[in-house]
This record gives structure tokens, C-alpha cells and sequence, in this order.
């Protein structure tokens, strides 16, 4: 089984991806860049940015009937691993222990030059 989960409550995707796809046990969640989708501003500063992204995510799951407590594996994209520690403290305020697993990496450039891109896959 293979379900798209979509909601107008976090950005809609910019290519041809689904926001999320549940696949019973799993659901997959693109990578969510700081856009507010109530009217497509990106907020400034890694923190804001941060914030606006697991916000982003929490909408797709709350859509798919999860919560953040189901996330078990996230990846955080940066455009500069200096911001590392300013993400982290508002990435911390968002899950609780145990903690998800999560890779962190730094790339190159983000769609439409964010700071910080999130993606995750929860269990159903």
C-alpha cells in the first residue's frame, strides 16, 4: 500500500514529490524547507528557519494522524554547519526522548537559499 499524505498546511511541493507517503507501517516525509505556507514567506536566522521547517513537518504528520513522538529517523540539511548549535536548540525543544536517530549535514545550497531543509520517517 502506497498512500499520498498532503495538506495545505505546510508548503505544497515545488517539483514532482509528494509532501509525504504513507506506506502503512512507515510514513515518509519529503524535506521540509522553511516556507510558511500561510503565505509563502521564508522567516530569517537559522532559528526561525528551524522552527518554520519542523513546523512544516509536524503539519504533514499530524495530516498522516502521527505526531513528532513517531518520527524515528530525521536528516537536517544546512547550508552552513556553523548554524549546527542554533538548530540544535530548537530542534531539541521539538522531539522528546528517545530521541529520533538523525544524520546532519551540510550541503552545498538549498531550494530558494534556505538555511536548513528537514526530512523524516515515522512509524506508524
Amino acid at each position: 500500500m502506497k498512500k499520498v499524505i498532503a495538506t495545505t498546511n505546510a508548503p505544497g511541493a515545488i517539483g514532482p514529490y509528494s509532501q509525504a507517503i504513507d506506506t502503512g507501517t512507515f510514513v515518509y516525509a519529503s524535506g521540509q524547507i522553511p516556507i510558511n505556507p500561510a503565505d509563502g514567506t521564508i522567516p530569517a536566522g537559522i532559528t526561525a528557519q528551524t522552527a518554520q521547517s519542523l513546523s512544516n513537518v509536524k503539519a504533514i504528520l499530524t495530516e498522516a494522524g502521527l505526531t513528532m513522538d513517531n518520527v524515528v529517523k530525521t536528516t537536517v540539511f544546512l547550508a552552513d554547519m556553523a548554524d549546527f548549535a542554533a538548530m540544535n536548540e530548537v530542534y531539541a525543544q521539538a522531539f522528546s526522548a528517545p530521541y529520533p536517530a538523525r544524520s546532519a549535514v551540510a550541503v552545498r545550497d538549498l531550494p530558494k537559499g534556505v538555511l536548513v531543509e528537514i526530512e523524516v520517517i515515522a512509524l506508524r
